[in-house]
């Protein structure tokens, strides 16, 4: 298993840091929030993003992923959400990265619609990441929050370079058992977001195995050498413990969950 954590997790903090962090703690990759209050976003000029790409290649520190907002099953015209997601591939290309996240975001369209806007966007958008040899992950979340629904728009889409990005918290809100989300999402999964909560209604972030997502369950479905990476989500939840002095204890539980049963 190789672990990852995002950067949502420490909000602003310089990519120098970021490495630092990722480095001390025994995290191999990062997942990198690309918004344009923090270091790296969509704007950064050619000579920016090499300069980024060295300095993760010189920390030995992978950049997992591009974590983008694009929301590719919203209402509206089709060329502003290709145009995005073009920006972000681009933007993974230049500094190394395997993956580009995005979100569904099809708030209250009938889902026939949603999904038929994800999968025509996404699928107009997978030649382009093909080139640049980037894979375009959609993330169980919002109006594609179980498994089966961000399964159903990839399987439409039927292109290499987009697959699913799967965030245990929001398949367990959906009602899924890890096995079953797991099942489904197989042929698209490119990764898996952990992260722990309270509740159902309470979701602000916690320290992993402080709270009631089934971590175990899901670890137990990928294979040896899958990424994983924690979403600790401090940028909405400022009063949430600061997540540096978590990452070594969260590494920890995740090798021990994750390792070979006896």
């Amino acid at each position: 298993m190789k672990l990852a954590f995002s950067t949502l997790g420490v909000p602003g903090m310089p990519m120098a840091d970021v490495i630092r962090l990722a480095v001390d703690h025994g995290y191999q990759g990062v997942e990198l929030r690309a918004h344009a209050e923090e270091p790296v976003h969509p704007g950064l000029s050619g000579p920016e993003r090499g300069e980024v790409a060295q300095e993760f290649k010189r920390g030995g520190v992978e950049i997992l992923t591009v974590a983008g907002y694009v929301r590719v099953a919203a209402e509206g015209e089709d060329e502003p959400v290709i145009a995005g997601l073009a920006e972000l591939v681009k933007l993974a290309h230049d500094l190394g990265a395997q993956h580009v996240r995005v979100f569904p975001g099809g708030g209250s369209l009938d889902p026939e619609v949603a999904d038929a806007n994800a999968a025509r966007r996404l699928a107009a958008a997978a030649p382009y990441a093909a080139d640049l040899g980037v894979r375009i992950l959609l993330e169980t979340h919002d109006s594609h929050r179980a498994g089966a629904d961000v399964a159903r728009v990839a399987g439409t889409v039927g292109h290499r370079q987009v697959g699913a990005l799967w965030d245990i918290m929001h398949t367990w809100l959906a009602g899924e058992e890890p096995a079953a989300t797991h099942a489904v999402l197989a042929p698209h999964l490119g990764y898996v977001q952990v992260k722990d909560i309270a509740s159902a209604q309470d979701t602000r972030p916690l320290a992993l195995g402080a709270g009631v997502l089934p971590l175990g369950a899901c670890l137990d479905t990928l294979d040896a050498d899958s990424w994983v990476c924690w979403e600790y989500e401090k940028r909405w939840h400022p009063d949430a413990a600061e997540l540096p002095g978590l990452l070594g204890a969260g590494r920890e539980h995740l090798l021990r969950l994750g390792a070979p049963k006896q």
